[in-house]
């Protein structure tokens, strides 16, 4: 049992003055595992002020000592590599090839980002113009409960690349994984107040986040309807905003691609994550003439896929992160049931040889029209539905027909062809017969599925202002 009653403010773990406390639970097993203290609006006050002095000086801070935290930053949190790999997979349940993928990514995020700092120019000429590229100052960085390490460090990277000081609020529910992150860039030796961690209720502490006047940006991962909160309180005082929303990415198997191939591949896209994940491709569309064949090779795969408990290297779906995900995921496999879909595999309730822990049956719907709620909303668990479709343009239409627009996914035979459909997708990312994305890409979506972009340089750029300077003869 771990108690975490301090959070990081001003190079310094302190008391919070929050007085809810909050279980941490094992999703697994169903038992508390620790026990986090809630910060109050009045610890995140204190943050901002810390991070509103580290601001002034850091923003003058060339880029060889930008490179060093970076580089500092990369080890320390590499460094604490095991610890956010198991906090992952006993706070958050994720399967072990997961969580170690995360601990590493948690780390490469400075790297990365080290590497387009190393080439970027923030002083150029445009005709009669000096154009500088400058902080865009004090900024709060939200990041969600699942995946909570890698999405802290990613956002701090372009952060601090671009010389803002910083201010985080992690999800109330992985305050395990932010407290290990807070401990390690504690010991990369930043200056005091250069990045601190207030984790509480959103309605208290990132609500004062949002408002508060000396925050000039706002870096918002998590739900739709939270980050439309987020945004409309920070627009009272004009505050930069970005936004990495809600998700129903879909994945197009044209009648050219190996069935074989691109089957299994897609369900792996809409099951990663134990299917918590805003990428994840949750709408398989498939040709009608070939869809007992699709039917068939889905049945299989989820037939041999494994099942069990997030510490085992051979599982590859755990389970949720709460029983909240549980419930909801449930409520979402019964509506299906009852709108009229079929069901390929899976089901309510648990697999077979689970009484406890938030583990969820892998479910495929057959017969998905695009009006059921399914087909329609982001279920954030391992539920994917297959909808058939005529021709290339009644896929094409049945893809962009989301209010999301986050990820696609394509395969195809045929690589001209499959990019001429990724161009007529409505989407921030489309992967074309893969589903890991590039992390030095934009990363980010269109309609409901935010505002703006991260990763790479247009991740840094999104906490950079440009100013025009122009002389006179």
């Amino acid at each position: 049992m771990r108690a975490i009653d301090t959070t990081y403010i001003d190079g310094s773990f302190v008391a919070v003055s929050g007085t809810e406390r909050l279980d941490i639970v094992n999703p697994a097993t169903e038992t508390s595992i620790g026990t986090l203290r809630l910060g109050s609006r009045r610890d995140a006050r204190r943050a901002i002020d810390a991070a509103s002095r580290a601001q002034a000086s850091f923003s003058r801070t060339t880029k060889r000592k930008r490179l060093d935290l970076l580089r500092a930053l990369a080890a320390a949190v590499l460094r604490r590599s095991s610890d956010i790999r198991d906090a992952t997979i006993a706070e958050y349940g994720a399967p072990l090839g997961r969580a170690r993928w995360i601990s590493q990514y948690a780390s490469d995020c400075f790297t990365l980002t080290a590497e387009v700092l190393t080439d970027y120019e923030f002083s150029r000429r445009i005709g009669d113009a000096t154009v500088l590229m400058e902080p865009v100052g004090v900024s709060a960085l939200f990041a969600p409960w699942n995946a909570a390490a890698g999405t802290i460090c990613s956002k701090l990277a372009s952060a601090l690349a671009a010389g803002c000081a910083c201010v985080v609020k992690p999800s109330e529910f992985a305050g395990l994984q932010a407290h290990i992150v807070a401990e390690a860039i504690h010991d990369a030796g930043l200056p005091a107040g250069l990045v601190n961690f207030v984790n509480g209720r959103g309605q208290e502490v990132g609500d004062e986040l949002a408002r508060h006047p000396r925050i000039a940006r706002v870096s918002f991962t998590g739900s739709t309807p939270t980050g439309k909160v987020i945004a409309g309180s920070a627009v009272e005082s004009m505050k930069r905003v970005s936004l990495s929303l809600s998700g129903k990415a879909p994945a197009i198997i044209l009648d050219d691609a190996d069935l074989a191939v691109a089957v299994p591949l897609a369900l792996r896209a809409g099951l990663q994550n134990n299917g918590q994940a805003c990428i994840a491709a949750t709408r398989i569309l498939v040709p009608v003439r070939k869809i007992d064949e699709v039917k068939a090779i889905a049945r299989s795969a989820i037939d041999t896929l494994k099942v069990g408990l997030p510490t085992a290297p051979d599982t590859e779906l755990g389970p949720l992160a709460s029983r909240a995900q549980f419930e909801r995921v449930q409520r979402f496999i019964a509506g299906g049931i009852k709108q009229g879909a079929t069901l390929v595999a899976g089901g309510p309730g648990r697999p077979d040889g689970f009484d406890c822990g938030y583990f969820v049956r892998p479910t495929i719907f057959g017969d998905v029209s695009r009006d059921m709620e399914i087909s329609r909303e982001e279920i954030f668990g391992p539920v994917i539905s297959i909808v058939c479709y005529r021709d290339e343009d009644d896929a094409i239409e049945l893809a962009n027909d989301t209010d999301y627009g986050l990820f696609a996914y394509v395969w195809s035979g045929d690589p001209a062809r499959a990019q001429r459909m990724a161009r007529e997708l409505r989407a921030g990312e489309v992967l074309i017969n893969r589903i890991a994305p590039e992390l030095r890409a934009p990363f980010g979506g269109v309609k409901q599925s935010g505002l703006g972009r991260e990763f790479g340089v247009y991740g840094l750029e999104s906490f950079l202002e440009p100013k025009s300077i122009v002389e006179g003869p």
